[in-house]
């Protein structure tokens, strides 16, 4: 128990780190986006539109490997196959599927481009398809033997900056394409970082052959594991894509930016993922269901109290942090606060999944179509209200943002009492301290937002709200395993 403690505490720790890089990285991408001549907010929202179905076809084409390799890898290990030979039948299902989609997009663009205003450049996007289905297995791989520092390496250093980087240059070479060329290469550059170490690891395939009947099954039983992740990944999309078809490509280009925004602390749940996998796999082959209510309540509260931090500080001085990207952004900064609360009120689901797609996967299923259905009907009769009612696009951008935060809530119950009742034990991951933190950190935040000039509210304010907040955790939150998370552990 100490041990699986220990290696979520690391793995969680070194990707939280990784937040930070990637946060770091993003706002130079969404200031040169917002802010460039030659992009702007309709721009941005081209390419939202665009990376909805880039991103959704690279996860399905991934075969739910991001989350069901852990568990062929524990097999394989029982059985005697070799590790190589078992992460080579799912990257050859992922390349042979991604290739497949990349030409279908090629010859067919208009479902990525909506408004119909796309160059030969843009087109090229497919071509990002295969690498990014490949480096979420590779990464995968990687974090079945609890390595993951190379997941911070690909995804919160290389890929962020890479597009950051080439954004800025593609403004003097191909402005009118600068975004997607950005994009492909930060894809490219993140698939390298990826491969190497996996390459070390991992080493070549031995006595490998592809079967012809082998890949379908693997397909087959794959395929519950990668539809939960795509509707999962499809939460965070569904609006964008609906927006797309129902708003201008400036609101599209406004809500990406809060999302952008918000999906910062979305990825601290990331955070714990690679190692959580394999420690619940480990615990259902002994039936020590105790183990794995203890860690989902654990590290969800991890995941909780970081979320609700983050998202109180970016929050409060939203309109700041939105005016950062542009002045034509500012108004988003409603959308952003509640992306931001649907981030807080997602985690139970989150961690709840971890579990459930290895207990009953097929139910789990059943509730992510659930979710993601209820929240395209909200999400739709929220826009259409707003239009109804006059307002303006950046109301209807809104009122995707609490369709999303609805849904997400709802997949929280219903997942987290459902694994209870598998569990035979309580799953909560709330603690009453959260509310102790949270209240002075919101006066404070008052007090920041009305008192100091809009620079000092980003360069003290922010640091200001978070470091009450965790102080408030530590003190009346934090017991011996939580600190866990921020001592350097040694696994076995």
């Amino acid at each position: 128990m100490n041990e699986d403690f220990a290696a979520l505490a690391k793995g969680g720790r070194t990707n939280f780190l990784g937040f930070f890089l990637r946060l770091a990285a993003r706002i130079p991408f969404l200031f040169i986006a917002g802010r460039a001549a030659s992009y702007g907010p309709a721009a941005l929202g081209r390419f939202a539109s665009a990376l909805v179905v880039i991103e959704l076809t690279a996860l399905v084409c991934s075969m739910g490997e991001k989350r069901g390799l852990a568990q062929r890898l524990s097999h394989a290990e029982d059985n005697g196959e070799h590790p190589a030979n078992v992460v080579a039948d799912g990257a050859l299902l992922a390349l042979g599927a991604s290739c497949a989609m990349a030409l279908l997009f090629w010859l067919v663009p208009e479902p990525m481009f909506p408004g119909g205003h796309y160059t030969q450049i843009d087109r090229l996007i497919v071509i990002s398809i295969p690498p990014l289905a490949l480096t979420e297995i590779w990464l995968a791989a990687l974090a079945c033997r609890l390595q993951v520092s190379p997941t911070v390496w690909s995804r919160a250093i290389v890929e962020p900056w890479t597009i950051s980087i080439m954004a800025g240059a593609m403004i003097f070479v191909a402005p009118e394409s600068g975004l997607s060329i950005a994009y492909i290469a930060s894809i490219f550059a993140a698939a390298l970082t990826a491969f190497i170490p996996f390459a070390r690891a991992y080493g070549l395939p031995r006595g490998w052959r592809p079967h012809r009947r082998k890949l379908p099954r693997l397909a087959m039983r794959l395929l519950p594991i990668a539809l939960a992740d795509t509707i999962e990944w499809g939460t965070r999309r569904v609006d964008v894509f609906l927006l797309g078809f129902m708003a201008p490509s400036s609101a599209v280009g406004v809500y990406y930016a809060a999302q952008q925004v918000a999906s910062l602390p979305q990825k601290l749940k990331t955070s714990f993922e690679p190692v959580l996998g394999p420690v619940i796999t480990r615990n259902l082959k002994d039936g020590n269901y105790a183990a794995i209510a203890k860690q989902v309540r654990q590290v969800g509260f991890w995941i909780l109290a970081a979320q609700a931090g983050i998202g109180l500080a970016l929050a409060i001085p939203g309109e700041g942090v939105m005016g950062l990207v542009g002045r034509q952004f500012v108004g988003g900064t409603g959308a952003l606060a509640f992306l931001l609360l649907a981030e807080v009120v997602a985690s139970p689901a989150v961690v709840s999944e971890a579990a459930l797609i290895y207990l009953d996967r097929y139910r789990n299923l059943m509730i992510s179509v659930v979710t993601i259905g209820l929240q395209a009907v909200l999400t739709f009769a929220g826009i259409w209200a707003m239009q109804y009612l006059g307002k303006n696009a950046l109301f209807q951008a809104a009122a995707a943002a609490i369709a999303l935060m609805l849904a997400l809530a709802f997949a929280s119950v219903i997942k987290a009492r459902l694994l209870a009742r598998y569990l035979g034990e309580t799953v909560n991951t709330f603690r009453m301290a959260l509310v102790w933190a949270a209240a002075p950190a919101v006066v404070l935040g008052y007090c920041v937002t009305h008192f100091l000039p809009e620079w000092a509210e980003l360069a003290f304010g922010i640091p200001a709200i978070l470091g009450l907040y965790l102080f408030i955790i530590w003190r009346r939150a934090f017991g011996p395993e939580d600190r866990q998370l921020f001592r350097k552990t040694k696994t076995a």
